[in-house]
């Protein structure tokens, strides 16, 4: 069953709130158990509160280790963050799909690596390299 733009929008909002509030535990109960939650991470990475932003971040990593036959499900909504006008939404994109560790980015974020930002490049260097160790490592 497919749900409407409202309980999608309604269910974005609560995860982000869960976030802020430091449920982590949770978020990444539901996220193992509906993996449709992952198109919910790109609007997440762009929240306006700082502590959904960073909760993103964490959520990813755990679900790394945690539900990782699943986690790529998150790259088709992450790769669009790496245009975005903010640095900080270019730099976490880059950082996330690092921890991702799918080699699939590697192209997506070479196209960052000349960054105007010097963070945004040097993050995207990293993530780079983060995924050809994991992928050598396997």
């Amino acid at each position: 069953m497919e749900r409407t733009n409202s309980e999608m929008f309604d269910l974005e909002k609560m995860i982000a709130d869960y976030m802020e509030g430091g449920l982590l535990d949770n978020i990444v109960d539901m996220f193992k158990h509906d993996k449709g939650l992952y198109q919910y991470i790109g609007a997440l990475m762009t929240d306006e509160r700082m502590r959904v932003r960073i909760g993103v971040t964490a959520l990813l990593e755990i679900l790394k280790k945690e539900d990782s036959e699943n986690i790529s499900k998150a790259i088709p909504f992450i790769l669009p963050l790496l245009k975005d006008e903010n640095p900080v939404t270019r730099g976490d994109a880059a950082y996330t799909l690092g921890v991702i560790g799918s080699k699939d980015t590697i192209p997506f974020l070479r196209e960052i690596t000349n960054d105007e930002n010097v963070n945004v490049s040097d993050i995207a260097k990293e993530a780079i390299e983060e995924i050809n160790e994991n992928v050598q490592s396997l």
